[in-house]
């Protein structure tokens, strides 16, 4: 075995990773229209209610002025504007007002923060394609520049366009703990093993919870998925747009399905990517993403397995190499390793390093490296990671990111777990991935003090008499699990959605690098091809 690399923990950092906020069911992460639309509240008999009903038209063809980007707001993250594509195109930012509750469409308004890049050949253009990177809690406005170069052949027919959902970064973001506060909430033991570490993390999350209602109150009962999608239909009437053309990965498919279902009739060309299982409830999701995590896990153990000495990790096998983990988060769990500055690296954020990593395989030598240096007693590399995912930026400062996640997620699912319920489930987690599985175990509980009741199951995404929607799945997807791709495309209901299979590595399909892929995915966007569903890539 090689020795372990002696690097700072400056050129040890890896790229942050603004392309992947955390999933909908990952809770250890946060411990975590206008007919339609519009109509809602007046009646077809001329009594309004004591509403203004020119209201809902001066919201649907609001004027937008759009001004050139600055750098992310704090609670994007820190960064600098976003630099000119190619050719010069400059991003154009701006605000858009919609209601704060759309049962109350004269009541007050909220700002909702917009993002565009004009496309490059106007002559060609079919308008806006609109975009959500996931979460929920990511932000369109850092995210959609970050993944620009990715999307550039869209660019060529589309105004590419992005935003902060409501609750999110710019738009009236929720706000819950201070940067001091989130230092100790994400170092937390959050897969308690004794009666006082329960009590100790039932509490954290109470504290999380009253904190996030004393300064965010007003908001979170209307920063759910609904909303969201209502949104984007005011959003694409705002932009002059016929037809909603979207492209959602992870929990943006959740999103663009309920949009779907809301207002089949205004969907133009659709992608979903790395696939949110609409079927699935918040226990069964996270079971779903433990299975997930593990099988990958599982393949990057494979590969470490392979390379022979080059691997730095100790074990002849992949359950050797999975065995050394479990006994590492173990040992963290009783003594922490320094980590970054005057913070250690605890078991909890060992974990969180380990899942970020695991979504791209271009990270696998960092989560490598990471393992190898905790095992030394140097937990700066899995503790960035760990950083990464939950929106801390070197400097100290969290985005909103996990602050929305918890508050949509919340609002969005009507289960409410006691500890009780949490820890039956325990086993059946554990045997679903003996390294992670009591983690998201432990995070049912996540919503349990939130004070805003949440609204569904799962979502309808049932949308017949839509046009047809590329539902886009990956057999290695960790946080999205493939057989999400099929119950989506079967949920949206028969000859609306297409199923295309990538068999690969990662979480989402289209920015792996995949030829096949790409090509299938720009046919449909640019040219309205739709493949035959049930293909397969590559």
């Amino acid at each position: 075995m090689t020795t372990r690399a002696a690097r700072t923990a400056a050129t040890r950092t890896p790229r942050r990773a603004a392309a992947r906020p955390a999933t909908r069911s990952a809770a250890v992460l946060a411990a975590a229209t206008a007919t339609a639309l519009m109509v809602a509240g007046c009646s077809d008999s001329g009594d309004t209610g004591g509403r203004d009903p020119d209201r809902p038209k001066e919201l649907a063809t609001q004027k937008l002025t759009w001004d050139a980007c600055p750098g992310p707001a704090l609670q994007e993250g820190t960064g600098t504007a976003p630099s000119p594509l190619p050719g010069g195109t400059k991003w154009e930012c701006s605000f858009m007002q919609a209601p704060l509750d759309y049962a109350d469409p004269d009541g007050d308004t909220i700002e909702l923060a917009l993002i565009r890049a004009k496309a490059s050949d106007p002559a060609k253009r079919i308008g806006s394609l609109f975009f959500n990177f996931g979460g929920p809690g990511g932000s369109g406005i850092t995210g959609l520049p970050s993944f620009a170069k990715s999307y550039e052949s869209l660019r060529t027919r589309y105004d590419l366009v992005s935003f902060d959902p409501r609750g999110v970064g710019r738009s009236e973001g929720v706000e819950c703990q201070d940067d001091r506060e989130l230092d100790a909430f994400y170092a937390l033991d959050s897969s308690p093993d004794d009666a006082g570490e329960e009590k100790t993390y039932q509490e954290a999350l109470k504290k999380f919870a009253d904190a996030c209602e004393e300064n965010s109150g007003d908001v979170l009962p209307h920063v759910g998925t609904v909303n969201a999608a209502r949104d984007m239909d005011l959003m694409r009437q705002v932009l002059g747009d016929a037809k909603l053309h979207y492209f959602g990965i992870s929990y943006g498919t959740e999103l663009g399905g309920v949009y779907a279902h809301l207002f089949p009739q205004n969907i133009g060309r659709a992608v979903f990517d790395a696939v949110v299982d609409p079927t699935n409830n918040p226990e069964q999701g996270a079971l779903s993403q433990a299975k997930g995590f593990q099988l990958a896990l599982n393949n990057f153990a494979e590969d470490c397995v392979e390379r022979g000495d080059a691997c730095k990790l100790p074990g002849s096998d992949a359950k050797e190499i999975e065995g050394f983990i479990t006994d590492l988060l173990a040992r963290l769990d009783k003594k922490p390793v320094p980590g970054l500055g005057d913070r250690k690296l605890t078991q909890s954020q060992a974990a969180n390093g380990i899942l970020q990593a695991l979504y791209s395989k271009e990270y696998w030598s960092y989560l490598e490296q990471g393992l190898d240096e905790a095992d030394g007693g140097d937990g700066a590399l899995l503790l960035a990671l760990s950083d990464s995912m939950n929106g801390r930026d070197q400097d100290g400062t969290y985005s909103n990111l996990q602050a929305a996640n918890a508050a949509i997620n919340c609002v969005d699912a009507k289960a409410r777990f006691s500890v009780q319920q949490a820890k039956e489930k325990l086993p059946e987690f554990r045997k679903a991935s003996p390294v992670f599985g009591q983690f998201l175990g432990w995070g049912l509980i996540g919503c349990s003090h939130w004070p805003v009741p949440g609204g569904w199951e799962h979502p309808d995404v049932s949308a017949p008499g839509s046009a047809p929607i590329l539902v886009v799945g990956n057999t290695g997807d960790p946080a999205t699990p493939y057989a999400g791709a099929r119950a989506m495309a079967a949920a949206l209901g028969k000859g609306v959605g297409v199923e295309l299979t990538y068999r690969g590595e990662g979480h989402g399909a289209y920015n792996i690098g995949d030829a096949c892929v790409k090509r299938t995915v720009d046919a449909y966007l640019l040219d309205g091809k739709v493949p035959k569903s049930g293909t397969v890539c590559p």
